[in-house]
């Protein structure tokens, strides 16, 4: 199965370059060229490493890393930057990044660095970005829903990734909090109304009586239960 590689970096040639010559390697590659298009591109899944840059505008890389692993993101991440210096390292390996290069850089060994860090990693399985349930059907790479109905909807970022927490521990009760802090950060206020309009509409997506659901239950007191059947 393919890996999907996610390369951040605002020099258009130099990332263009790597993106071609990961598809060399049989990855699949995609080129964002600044931190916010970094974090929005990481927080719809399935990027299996993301090769970052620490210069870039909007977020620097270093940034882009943090927030990365406050939303309990552990993509393998390697650090693609011109800051050589032993306090810059630090840093990287501080923020849980799993490799650090400096530029210039040999290509080759990039190359062995990225396949490293894959096989530490076991791919995913080929059903994961797929969920089934109730005759409705969830392409979380897409981020687009099937529902028993035959109708086609748009998910958003938010709405997937709590549908794929929560999928991930079917049958059990996920709390109010681990669910708001993976989907609006360890600063946000266990009473964010975001998350209930956010459990309302994939409701009203996939219960026949959102009033009555079948599936996705609030366990009142604790939190929230995925029932797939």
């Amino acid at each position: 199965m393919s890996r999907w590689i996610l390369v951040a970096e605002d020099e258009a040639p130099l990332g263009e370059m790597l993106c071609d010559n990961l598809a060399l390697e049989s990855y699949h590659a995609e080129l964002v060229k600044n931190g916010p298009d970094a974090l929005t591109r990481m927080a719809r899944g399935g990027i299996d490493l993301l090769v970052l840059d620490v210069m870039m505008p909007g977020l620097d890389g270093f940034e882009v890393l943090k927030q990365l692993r406050a939303r309990g993101d552990d993509t393998p991440v390697l650090i693609l930057s011109a800051r050589a210096a032993d306090r810059d390292r630090i840093k990287g390996l501080e923020l849980l990044a799993d490799d650090y290069l400096t530029k210039p850089f040999n290509l080759r060994e990039l190359l062995l660095r990225v396949d490293a860090l894959l096989r530490r990693r076991p791919a995913p399985a080929p059903g994961d970005d797929v969920l089934e349930f109730g005759g409705h059907r969830v392409d979380f790479r897409a981020m687009r829903a099937r529902t028993a109905d035959g109708q086609e909807h748009d998910l958003t970022t938010t709405e997937v990734r709590l549908l794929k927490l929560l999928a991930a521990h079917a049958g059990t009760v996920v709390s109010r909090k681990i669910v708001v802090e993976h989907l609006f950060g360890t600063t946000a206020p266990l009473t964010v109304r975001t998350l209930d309009n956010v459990v309302l509409r994939l409701r009203k997506l996939f219960e026949r009586d959102p009033a009555s659901p079948e599936f996705l239950h609030t366990v009142r007191g604790l939190g929230l239960r995925f029932q797939p059947a």
